[in-house]
């Protein structure tokens, strides 16, 4: 069940890195954009709730086909209210996984956490058992290449 892992940070300075608000093209270059370069702060960015919010890394393959590969960076913010539909971290009989979040049936008294890969089966729970969400992910980070 262990899917993921979590990780501590502390976030306590500015950290300004090179940033192109333009965005930069997929597609063929655009010899009109400029070499426009202003300044980005991650912390900033990534975090907006900077006491809920805690880091986790991704293990397992059960998230794959929703693009959450092994070793993916996570930023999880435990002070948002999970709808369904979100992809959460969860709490289950002892471990933590990652899982899209289903209320459908919350009337009936179950929720499901649903994988995006289909080596896996959706996780039915019940208020007899013991589990929680333990946030909702807002950001994936995703190692490219090297």
């Amino acid at each position: 069940m262990n899917e993921v892992q979590i990780l501590t940070a502390e976030v306590s300075e500015e950290v300004l890195l090179p940033y192109f608000p333009e965005g930069i093209r997929a597609g063929f270059p655009s010899p009109a954009t400029d070499y426009e370069e202003e300044a980005i702060d991650l912390n900033k960015t990534l975090i907006r709730h900077r006491e809920a919010t805690f880091f986790a890394r991704v293990k397992g393959e059960s998230m794959i086909d929703a693009g959450y590969m092994p070793g993916d960076l996570l930023v999880v913010d435990r002070s948002l209210e999970p709808q369904s539909g979100d992809v959460v971290v969860a709490y289950v009989d002892g471990g933590f996984t990652i899982k899209e979040l289903d209320l459908s049936q919350k009337e009936q008294g179950v929720v499901w956490l649903r994988p995006h890969n289909d080596a896996y089966q959706p996780i039915r729970i019940t208020p007899e058992q013991s589990s929680s969400i333990w946030g909702v992910v807002t950001y994936c980070i995703h190692k490219s290449g090297r």
